[in-house]
């Protein structure tokens, strides 16, 4: 049986603004910890790099619009790319924002602690999204406000 974990916030942001940021590759480089500081390689493959240990990572996000998730494929080399990760995106009616979720399945490879700072990772992770979200909302909502 594979071991997974979820991780997911309630955000302000509507469910559009937050696919949108969760599928940007360069956007990814702002709150993914495992993958700082991202910049375009080409192929709609970014590279950063860990913020642990330095090594280089590479990832691919795949939006699927429709469902309002995206797919991030992630390797040790821009051709050895594999779905490990997913976000999820769920409107929420009531306040006309959305939650957000990041799921992981452990790989046959991961010792404890790799799983363990992985699941951390992610709790951490969608609590920045959610403040990366927001801020962008609200600096949004404030230009449209301003007088003229």
């Amino acid at each position: 049986m594979t071991a997974t974990h979820s991780a997911s916030v309630l955000c302000r942001a509507s469910p559009q603004q937050a696919l949108d940021f969760l599928g940007d590759g360069l956007a990814l480089g702002q709150w993914a910890l495992g993958c700082w500081q991202t910049e375009s390689i080409g192929g709609g493959v970014v590279r950063g790099h860990s913020l642990f240990d330095d090594t280089p990572t590479w990832v691919r996000p795949v939006v699927d619009s429709a469902r309002l998730t995206v797919t991030y494929h992630v390797g040790g080399a821009p051709d050895a790319l594999a779905p490990r990760i997913h976000a999820t995106v769920e409107p929420d009616a009531a306040t006309g924002g959305c939650r957000i979720a990041l799921h992981a399945s452990r790989g046959a490879d991961m010792d404890d602690a790799r799983w363990l700072r992985l699941v951390r990772c992610h709790e951490l992770e969608v609590l920045l999204i959610q403040a990366r979200l927001e801020r962008s909302a609200t600096a949004y909502a404030a230009q449209i406000l301003k007088p003229r």
